[in-house]
C-alpha cells in the first residue's frame, strides 16, 4: 500500500512539472514526448512516465497521431480554436444565467479581474494575462458548486490555456478590452439579469475566438 501511494505521488509531481512547461512554452507546440526520454530525464521508471504522458493526453495538453505514435504537444488550428470556443460557450452561457439569477459573484471572480485591470495598467497586451483570465472564468463556474460541472469546465480549460498561450504570444486580445468585458458580466449578474448576463458572455468569447483564428491556418 504504502508503495503505491509513493509512486501515484511520484506521478502527479511528474505530471505538475510537464504540465507547468508545456503551459509557460518551454515545451513548444509539436514537440514530441517519449516515454524513454521522460524516464531518463527524470530519473523515473517507464511506467511511471507512460502514466504521466496519458493523464496529460487525456487533459489534452499532448496527443498522438496513432496507438504507436509519440506524443506531441498540439498546435492549434482554426478548427480546433472554433471547437474549444463552442464547447466553452455552450457551458458558460448557462451558467452566466444561473450565476444571474441568484446575483452571485464569488470573491476569486473579483480577485482575478482585479489582477487583469492590474496588467491592463502597464501592458496592452501580453500572455501574463492568460492565468488571471482563466482563473476568472473558472470561479464563475465552480460558484455554482456543482462538482461535474467544475470537472467538465476544467477539461475544457486544460486545452483552452494552452491554446490561448500558444496564440496571445501574437499579442491578438488587449488586456483592457477583456477586462471591460468581463465587467459587462460582473454587472448583469449582480443586477440579476441572465439575458445580459448570456449575451455578454457569448460576445466575450465570439471576439477571442475570432481574433485568435485569425492568426492561425
Amino acid at each position: 500500500m504504502v508503495g503505491r501511494l509513493q509512486a501515484t505521488s511520484l506521478i502527479d509531481a511528474l505530471v505538475v512539472e510537464l504540465r507547468e512547461q508545456i503551459l509557460d512554452g518551454r515545451l513548444g507546440g509539436g514537440t514530441a514526448l517519449t516515454e524513454t526520454e521522460v524516464a531518463g530525464q527524470y530519473e523515473v521508471a517507464r511506467p511511471t512516465a507512460k502514466a504521466a504522458i496519458e493523464r496529460l493526453t487525456g487533459e489534452g495538453l499532448l496527443r498522438r497521431g496513432g496507438a504507436h505514435k509519440s506524443a506531441r504537444v498540439p498546435v492549434f488550428d482554426g478548427d480546433d480554436i472554433a471547437d474549444l470556443y463552442f464547447a466553452r460557450t455552450c457551458v458558460e452561457r448557462q451558467v452566466m444565467r444561473e450565476l444571474a439569477q441568484r446575483r452571485l459573484i464569488p470573491a476569486a471572480a473579483h480577485s482575478a479581474q482585479g489582477d487583469i485591470r492590474k496588467l491592463a495598467e502597464v501592458e496592452d497586451s501580453t500572455v501574463d494575462a492568460v492565468e488571471p483570465d482563466v482563473r476568472f472564468h473558472r470561479s464563475l463556474v465552480d460558484a455554482l458548486g456543482s462538482p461535474r460541472l467544475t470537472r467538465a469546465h476544467a477539461s475544457l480549460m486544460g486545452e483552452m490555456r494552452l491554446c490561448m498561450a500558444q496564440v496571445q504570444t501574437y499579442k491578438l486580445l488587449r488586456i483592457a478590452e477583456i477586462a471591460d468585458e468581463h465587467q459587462a458580466i460582473l454587472t448583469a449578474i449582480a443586477d440579476g439579469d441572465g439575458e445580459r448576463a448570456d449575451r455578454a458572455l457569448a460576445a466575450h468569447l465570439t471576439r477571442a475566438s475570432e481574433q485568435l483564428r485569425s492568426h492561425t491556418p
